[in-house]
C-alpha cells in the first residue's frame, strides 16, 4: 500500500510574504515553472497569486500544478472591546469568507491558520522574547473556545479543516504552547499544521518527539530545515524572527540538522494523508531558488518513496 501524501512547496523559496524585498523581483510565473519542472505537484499561495479561485486554479493548471492551501491570518486570540467570544467568531468568519471560497475552489481541504493577533513576527525592531502570552488559564480556555468555534463552522460551511500553525513571535510558539492547545481544543474542530523548522526554533530539540505526541490531530505539514548555530545566536543575540530569516535560520530539508527521516516515520506510522510542504524562509540572493528548491523536493522523493513501499506501521525501508 502506497503512502498517500504529495509533495508541494510555499513560494517562499522565491518570493517572500513578510519580506518583499527578499524576491520581490521575481516573476510568479518563474517560481511556477521551476517548480513545475523540479516535480513538486501544487504551491501553497503568496502575495502574488490571482486572488480570484477560478483564476488561481486556472494559472496553477498552466502549470500542471494544483493549490496546496494558502495563510489566513486570524485574529481570534485578541477580541476587539466589548465583542463578546460569540462576536469574535462571527467576525472572523465574515472575514474569512473570500479567502475560504477561494480555497473551496480550487479542492483544497486545510487552510492554513496563523495567529497574527499581537504577533511579532512581522517586526523587525522586536525580539521574539517580547512575543505575545495568554495571561492565565481563563485566557487559555477561551480561546480555544473560540478557535472550536471557528473550526467547526469551517468545516460545516466549506468543507475545510482548520490547521494551526504554531510560528515563532506569536501566542503559539514553544513546545508547551502546542500542548496547552491540542489539550484545551476539540479534535474534531481543530487540526494542527506541525512545522519542523518553527517547532525546533521555538524549543523542540527534538521535532519528532513533539510530534509523536500530536500526530493525530495533524492535518498539514511544513517541512523547514534548520541551522542551529544561527539560531543559537539569534536566541543568545535577542533577535527579531526577521532578523532570524535574514540571517539564515531556516533552510529546506536535507541542509539542516533536523532528521527529517524521522519526522516523516512518525507521520506515517500516524496515519497522516495530506501535503508534505516545502517552506524556508530564505534569501534568494544567498540561497539561490531552483538549487534549493530542488534540494528539497529531492530529500524528501528520497525519504517518501522507501516509506511508501512499507506495507504497514513499524516496517522499515530496505
Amino acid at each position: 500500500m502506497s503512502w498517500n501524501v504529495r509533495i508541494g512547496i510555499n513560494p517562499l523559496s522565491w518570493i517572500n510574504d513578510d519580506l518583499p524585498s527578499l524576491g520581490g523581483e521575481t516573476p510568479l510565473e518563474t517560481a511556477l515553472r521551476e517548480g513545475a519542472e523540479i516535480g513538486y505537484a501544487g504551491f501553497e499561495l503568496g502575495y502574488k497569486f490571482p486572488a480570484d479561485g477560478p483564476a488561481l486554479k486556472a494559472r496553477l493548471a498552466d502549470f500542471g500544478l494544483v493549490c496546496v492551501s494558502g495563510w489566513y491570518s486570524g485574529a481570534l486570540a485578541e477580541p476587539a472591546p466589548g465583542q463578546s467570544d460569540a462576536q469574535a467568531v462571527a467576525a472572523e468568519l465574515e472575514r474569512c469568507q473570500p479567502h475560504l471560497r477561494k480555497l473551496q475552489h480550487n479542492d483544497v481541504t486545510v487552510v492554513v491558520y496563523g495567529e497574527c493577533a499581537g504577533t511579532i513576527q512581522g517586526r523587525i525592531d522586536m525580539p521574539l522574547a517580547k512575543r505575545p502570552r495568554f495571561a492565565d488559564a481563563t485566557a487559555w480556555q477561551r480561546y480555544a473556545e473560540r478557535l472550536n468555534a471557528f473550526g467547526a463552522q469551517l468545516l460545516a460551511r466549506y468543507g475545510i479543516r482548520l490547521a494551526y500553525h504554531h510560528h515563532m513571535g506569536a501566542y503559539v510558539q514553544a513546545p508547551a504552547d502546542i500542548d496547552q492547545l491540542m489539550a484545551l481544543t476539540d479534535p474534531a474542530s481543530v487540526f494542527l499544521l506541525f512545522d519542523t523548522g518553527h517547532a525546533w526554533f521555538g524549543g523542540a530539540a527534538d521535532p519528532a518527539a513533539l510530534l509523536s505526541r500530536h500526530a493525530a490531530r495533524v492535518a498539514h505539514v511544513h517541512c523547514k530545515d534548520v541551522r542551529p548555530q544561527i539560531i543559537d545566536q539569534a536566541r543568545n543575540g535577542g533577535w527579531s524572527f526577521l532578523d532570524s530569516v535574514i540571517n539564515g535560520a531556516f533552510t529546506v530539508p536535507g541542509d539542516g540538522a533536523i532528521d527529517n527521516r524521522a519526522i516523516l516515520r512518525v507521520l506515517k506510522d500516524a496515519g497522516y494523508q495530506g501535503w508534505l510542504v516545502v517552506e524556508a524562509e530564505q534569501d534568494p540572493a544567498v540561497a539561490p531558488s531552483y538549487a534549493y528548491a530542488r534540494k528539497g523536493h529531492d530529500t524528501l522523493r528520497a525519504l517518501v518513496d522507501p516509506l511508501s513501499a512499507c506495507h504497514g506501521p513499524g516496517q522499515r525501508e530496505r
